[in-house]
């Protein structure tokens, strides 16, 4: 049912997007395109429903996860499950408990969001280039790194045209929304998922094993992105079309809230410190 919607939803816009275009050309009504945005609309209505909790789960929530942190160094948190569920505003494509993580080195060299520069180099931002490590043991399922890791879009100009692209990221499905990214199967039917990685950067292949701790890729700035930072979250299935998000917590660390900055041992990765909170 979910891949079916999924599936309309694009298309809807497709049609919208045709319409609009030979409006140009040909003489007939704006109708047809006023009822492809209805229903795509719709189909999105009716997939967050499906994917709301029952009342149940509501109640009794699942238990999180437990698993290691994916980065080491300095970091500060960004749409955090642990301030809002679901974290990035929608339950689609397993995010519902997702979390995006941004490098924050001593001395604060991370450039700020504002009116100017437009854009920046990725190379700019502390983040680019951090090794990823696997959060646990597990097998590759999804492996993919040839998307073109764009400028930042961290300006209230490049805002505007972030949310233009992001619907034709939309259409062309989860893959151009997560960018280069990776799935991890840690068994027990919990995946997890990185994305916007470096392009060129993956270090495992579809169907490796992988140890935990092991680097498997690069932060990068691919895709549906503002800056280079770590996107992380567990889910119920690989396919992004159909996946529901899992809580999880880092071992040592729980889960950091919006703003709050973080340390992780890149040698005892067991036990990460809390390096308190910015605001």
């Amino acid at each position: 049912m979910l891949k079916t919607l999924m599936i309309l939803h694009r298309c809807c816009w497709v049609a919208f997007l045709a319409i609009l275009v030979t409006g140009f050309f040909l003489d007939f009504s704006s109708l047809w395109g006023w009822l492809a945005i209805a229903v795509a609309i719709a189909t999105r209505f009716v997939m967050g429903r499906l994917l709301r909790p029952s009342a149940e789960e509501t109640a009794n929530p699942p238990a999180p996860v437990e698993v290691r942190p994916p980065v080491t160094g300095r970091w500060s948190a960004l749409n955090s499950p642990a301030t809002k569920v679901p974290s990035h505003g929608l339950r689609a494509y397993g995010q519902a408990y997702a979390i995006d993580v941004l490098a924050e080195p001593e001395g604060g060299t991370r450039p700020a969001f504002g009116w100017w520069p437009l854009a920046r180099r990725n190379r700019d931002f502390p983040a680019f280039g951090a090794p990823l490590l696997a959060v646990a043991d597990g097998t590759v399922v999804r492996a993919v790194d040839r998307n073109r890791d764009h400028l930042s879009r961290n300006s209230y100009p490049a805002l505007l045209y972030l949310a233009f692209e992001a619907l034709f990221r939309e259409i062309a499905g989860p893959g151009q929304i997560l960018g280069n990214h990776l799935i991890l199967d840690l068994g027990n039917g919990t995946y997890a998922g990185y994305a916007h990685l470096r392009r060129g950067s993956l270090l495992v292949g579809k169907g490796d094993r992988v140890r935990a701790g092991q680097p498997v890729a690069r932060c990068g700035n691919s895709g549906n992105s503002t800056e280079p930072h770590v996107h992380f979250q567990l889910m119920d299935n690989p396919d992004l079309d159909v996946a529901r998000g899992i809580p999880f917590t880092w071992r040592g660390l729980g889960v950091p809230a919006n703003g709050e900055v973080f340390s992780v041992d890149p040698v005892h990765t067991e036990e990460p410190e809390r390096a308190g909170v910015t605001r």
